[in-house]
């Protein structure tokens, strides 16, 4: 083994660490520390290095740390204060549950040299937890025969807390017939039990509802509770009893069979079958059997029909039996009535069909009444309804006019439905009602009415002619004739207004109609009036104001004012080639005779010489340029810009312009080409036609070329022959000046010779001719060398 150790040192520290940990949790005393639970994490715990006579920075130099058994971590080392702190909350319930006391072994390590220290942490009980009831609701089920001093045991309630924290006492709520009782277990905890104090009775009271408490003995105390519902059990010891001994009815004659007259009814304050009662029916001499009674649920019903004449009483005894034999018993006293069995009669002598309005008291109806029964059922009242404009006056005996409270209104209501009403005065009453409708006529008292005082109507211009723009509309809460209306156009406030012209009115409809064409530029609102009148008589008319705004539609393409679109000459904008990206080189102005949206224009390069140079602002038609501007850039420009409006369908309008690159203003203005030319090379057809005339012109340069040619040798023959000579100094008058100024320039001079033979009909080529300035020696060359000079022609 010693070996095995000297090959493996580090197995044999990890041995010797092993062993020296167990000597010394053998052998030394443990430090035990004291800390309530639920602290909170970082709470101060105590100072280890204090604690175990050790130096403050001594930790810290040997390695010290904490070792713990399992993976939580419940305190933490502070090595450079020596303060041993919570590292979390610490819930005694979890880390112990029930076991007491509560303790956390945990040993500090000191690596250099090694040390171990053995300490403890134990955790109080706090009173954190309140006593729980397994149930929330305890049914006791307890005969109202069981004698007082019988003690029922009840479910005991739960804490989690452990000593003094826990349940220590047990009550219950102040009631006549229990109380609590505490007892303990062997283990020390408490359980109640329920003790009758006074008898129970059923019929007094059947369920008790109580709540039953657990108090712990904490600081302050914590209380749980739970409902302790008590159902009394019942017993046969209460006969049945009947609300009333005597029950009492009046029965109407003419009462239909099977018809309630009275019930009865028993009560029994036992329960189940010792509570069911059954009713039945004892009958005496005077009695055939008119009434029958239902045994359970004591209705006494009409059996056969009555008669007041024959018998006004009937008395009879009612016994009710519940399911244990014993019974009890009431009386019934029956009345029979005579009824009034004969309603009023009423027998209308004159009705009218129909009431003018406005017309003061008429009479509308004359009638009478009767009723053949006596006394108070004879006796009768006649009546209408309250919210019509009618009375009713007596006239003599059981005679009634029904008149006119006061002129009536047709227009208010035209028609009253009135109820007479006959009753009697006997018991039940009895009465009969009669209906009769009236009509109230027309009289013509009410003038037409606008359905509104103005009307605003549109029309959009360049309508069709005939068209149905608006309508007016008017009643007249008359009837008949009265309400008949004709609609007409009344003259316009505006004499200049031609409204003849311009709108036509259905006199039967009030339809309104646009008899021409409107131009919105020209017209844009006007108003008339018109007018309804009823054919009553006499007939009554009213006005209304009718305003009728004319729409306007994109009928007028935009109108270019700059530059100006006419038949003159172009205008042309100077544009200097120095000019920076941005620059105003000219705006286009243009209106719109619409409005609205329709007036909205927007400005867009359509066409240009060179794309990309110049730009146009589409709000404000400005034409800009858009890059700075360069030496290869064309001199002359043509911007064609299309200016379109916003309406629908968009009209628009183009105008186009010249715009020239100059070096300066000071630069002389050079004319553009017309605008022919130019169209005609942005034409295909033009180029194919230049394309024929170049082609055209190659040939005829090519045939003057060769023509040319032949004339030249010809020429060179003739000048070996002697030729033309050439003088020097100031030219012949048969030479042509090319300066200008009379003489050939210093460089090339030409001659002008005619071919012999030919007089004027031939033509000889012009040759330089070398300046005079040519030294001597190469002047004698070149006359020794002819072919010199014939070198130099060219045409």
């Amino acid at each position: 083994m010693e070996t095995a150790l000297a090959k493996t040192p580090q197995k044999r520290q990890v041995v010797f660490l092993v062993i020296l940990l167990f000597l010394w949790e053998a052998g030394s005393e443990a430090i035990r520390y004291s800390v309530p639970e639920e602290m909170e994490s970082g709470s101060f715990v105590a100072n280890l290095a204090k604690d175990l006579g050790l130096r403050v920075g001594e930790l810290a130099t040997r390695g010290a740390r904490i070792h713990y058994k399992g993976n939580r971590q419940p305190l933490q080392l502070d090595i450079k204060t020596g303060d041993l702190l919570l590292y979390e909350k610490l819930d005694r319930e979890v880390l112990c549950g029930t076991i007491d006391p509560c303790i956390l072994q945990f040993q500090l390590l000191l690596e250099k040299p090694v040390q171990f220290f053995q300490a403890d942490l134990q955790l109080t009980d706090i009173n954190d937890h309140s006593p729980e009831f397994p149930d929330r609701e305890m049914l006791l089920k307890i005969p109202e025969s069981v004698q007082p001093g019988t003690v029922f045991p009840l479910k005991t309630a739960q804490d989690f807390d452990i000593g003094s924290n826990t349940v220590q006492n047990y009550s219950i709520s102040p009631n006549p017939h229990f109380h609590i009782v505490t007892h303990n277990f062997g283990d020390g905890r408490k359980y109640p039990e329920l003790v009758l104090d006074k008898a129970l009775d059923r019929e007094e009271q059947p369920e008790l509802s109580l709540t039953l408490t657990a108090l712990d003995g904490g600081a302050p105390p914590r209380s749980g509770t739970t409902a302790l519902h008590i159902k009394v059990l019942d017993i046969n010891d209460n006969p049945p009893e009947f609300l009333q001994p005597l029950y009492e009815a009046q029965v109407p004659e003419n009462s239909a069979l099977n018809s309630l007259i009275v019930t009865v009814a028993a009560k029994d304050s036992d329960a189940g079958t010792y509570g069911k009662v059954v009713y039945t029916l004892f009958q005496g001499d005077e009695v055939t059997q008119p009434f029958v009674i239902d045994e359970t649920t004591g209705e006494i019903r009409l059996k056969r029909t009555l008669d007041f004449e024959a018998i006004q009483y009937y008395n009879m005894q009612i016994a009710a039996t519940d399911g244990g034999g014993l019974s009890g018993k009431c009386s019934v006293a029956i009345q029979v009535l005579d009824v009034n069995d004969n309603p009023p009669e009423l027998t209308l002598s004159k009705v009218a069909s129909s009431i003018p309005e406005n017309s003061p008291e008429t009479v509308v109806a004359v009638f009478s009444v009767s009723d053949p029964d006596s006394g108070d059922n004879g006796r009768m009242v006649c009546s209408i309804q309250d919210d019509i404009p009618f009375l009713l006056k007596p006239t003599f005996k059981n005679f009634y006019t029904l008149v006119t409270e006061r002129p009536l209104d047709r227009e208010s209501r035209a028609q009253y439905n009135v109820t007479i009403t006959v009753t009697d005065m006997g018991t039940p009453r009895l009465k009969t009602q009669h209906n009769i409708t009236l009509l109230v006529s027309d009289v013509n008292d009410n003038a037409p009415a606008f359905t509104q005082p103005s009307y605003s109507l549109s029309l959009r211009e360049n309508n069709s002619p005939a068209l149905h723009f608006g309508s007016v509309s008017a009643t007249d809460r008359d009837a008949g004739a009265n309400a008949q209306l004709t609609y007409s156009l009344l003259p316009p406030r505006d004499p200049r207004l031609p409204l003849a012209s311009l709108v036509a009115i259905n006199a039967d409809t009030g339809q309104l109609f646009a008899l021409r064409a409107l131009d919105f530029e020209a017209l844009r609102a006007f108003e008339f009036g018109v007018g309804a009148t009823d054919r009553g008589a006499p007939a009554l008319s009213s006005q209304a104001l009718v305003r009728v705004q004319v729409l306007d539609a994109n009928d007028n393409a935009p109108s270019v004012l700059y530059p100006p679109h006419n038949g003159s000459a172009p205008c042309t904008e100077l544009v200097p080639r120095a000019a920076e990206p941005g620059y105003l080189v000219s705006k286009v102005v243009a209106v719109d005779a619409d409005s609205g949206q329709n007036a909205w224009l927007s400005f867009q390069l359509l066409r240009a010489t060179e794309p990309g140079l110049f730009g146009v602002w589409a709000h404000n038609g400005e034409v800009r340029t858009a890059r700075p501007l360069g030496e290869r850039d064309a001199a002359r420009h043509r911007l064609v810009v299309l200016v379109r409006d916003h309406g629908e369908p968009a009209l628009s309008a183009s105008v186009t312009l010249h715009v020239l690159l100059v070096d300066g203003f000071s630069q002389p203005y050079l004319p553009l080409p017309e605008a022919a030319a130019e169209q005609a090379r942005a034409d295909p057809l033009t180029v194919y036609l230049v394309v024929a005339l170049a082609a055209v012109s190659s040939l005829f340069l090519f045939s003057v070329l060769a023509l040319v040619a032949v004339r030249l040798c010809r020429r060179s023959r003739a000048a070996w022959a002697g030729g033309c000579s050439v003088p020097e100094g100031h030219l012949p008058g048969h030479l042509v000046d090319v300066s200008g100024t009379g003489t050939l320039s210093q460089s090339y001079q030409y001659e002008v010779c005619l071919m012999g033979g030919s007089g004027a009909s031939e033509f000889k080529f012009l040759k330089p001719i070398l300046p005079n300035f040519l030294a001597p020696g190469e002047e004698r060359a070149n006359e020794a060398h002819p072919s010199f000079r014939n070198s130099s022609e060219f045409s």
